[in-house]
This record gives structure tokens, sequence and C-alpha cells, in this order.
């Protein structure tokens, strides 16, 4: 197997150990532009069943690429590095690309939400990112908070988006058959008759 990380890391960033001690980040050497690409994810891609029973290390640093697929990194490199904010400044772009979200400063840490990919309980844990949005907690379910579906419309991996897609389609249906069935409860819009 190559000596090579699978993941890309843009030159403008290093990984390296966090002030606070909490482990690894990604950290910028250059200021960074709004939606420049910063890095690629790279790896295996495993079904959830085999997916489960890799050592917590390999699924802390995978991210989730669909409905029940993983990308675990092989081997592991800087750019497999990026850790979770609830004020991210960083955001998806299809699957495996991250780019900057708003413009980065140097030696700021990019980060980027984990409910952009996640959306099975594999890594939940605490948070303490310590931002005034944290929310404590870190699940496989937060995608479906409408607060973070509207404040990362465009950020989202494509298996998500489909799901937020899938929601609010069902959501619809739902309220125009609630509407049909209690006329007197809910009159319908008068844009329902154009």
């Amino acid at each position: 197997m190559s000596k090579q990380p699978s993941s890309y890391l843009s030159s403008k960033l290093e990984a390296r150990p966090r002030a606070d001690g909490s482990g690894n980040g990604i950290f910028s050497l250059e200021p960074i532009r709004k939606g420049e690409l910063v890095a690629v994810f790279g790896g295996v891609v495993y079904e959830w069943d085999a997916f489960i029973h890799l050592p917590e290390r390999d699924r802390s640093l995978c991210i989730q690429v669909e409905d029940r697929l993983f990308l675990v990194p092989r081997p592991i490199g800087e750019g497999d590095y990026v850790n979770h904010s609830c004020n991210p400044n960083a955001g998806l772009s299809g699957q495996i690309g991250l780019v900057a979200m708003r413009d980065i400063k140097i030696d700021e840490e990019v980060c980027f939400d984990y409910a952009m990919s996640d959306t099975m309980p594999y890594d939940e844990f605490e948070c303490g990112c310590g931002q005034p949005t944290c929310r404590g907690k870190i699940t496989g379910n937060d995608w479906q908070r409408p607060e973070l579906q509207k404040r990362y419309a465009g950020f989202f991996s494509p298996h998500v988006q489909r799901k937020i897609d899938t929601e609010r389609r069902e959501k619809r249906i739902f309220e125009q058959a609630t509407r049909l069935a209690n006329p007197q409860k809910f009159p319908t819009p008068a844009r329902l008759y154009k």
C-alpha cells in the first residue's frame, strides 16, 4: 500500500496540535478566500456492516459519503484531521471536497459541521467547540434541524441534501392533504387556485 495520504490538503494549511491540547487540527498558514478549496477527503469506502467493526480511530476520521457508505482514510494524512465546529468556516462541496464558507484568517482553525455529512449515529459526541451556537451534543440527526438546513444551504453532502429535499416534499404533501381533508379548519391559500 502506498505511503502517500489518500486526502488532499491545500498548501495554505497545516495539521498541528491544538493549543488547548485536545488533539490535532487544521490551521491556515495564509489567508483563504471564500469558496476556495481547502481539502479533499480520500480513502476506502466501507459499507455500514463492515464499517461498524473498524477501530474507533478509523471511524472518527472518516466521512459519510452516502446512506450507509463511509470513506475511511488509507493511509491517514494531514487532511484527515478537520475537526467539527458548530460555527464552521468550511463546508462541503460534493461528497468529499471542503471549501471555505467565508474568508479564513492566518492561524484560524479550519472546521466544518459534521451535520453536513452525517445521517447515522456512528460518531456522536459531547461538543466542546465553545461557540455561542454550540449544540452541546453532536448526533447523526442534526441535519434535520431547520436552523442548520437554512444556515448550511449549499454546503451539505449530496446524500444529506436528498434527505432534506425528501423531508420537505413529504411535509408539503402532508400539509396539502390535511388542508383538503379539513377545508373549514385549513382554508386553501389563494395561490393554490392559480
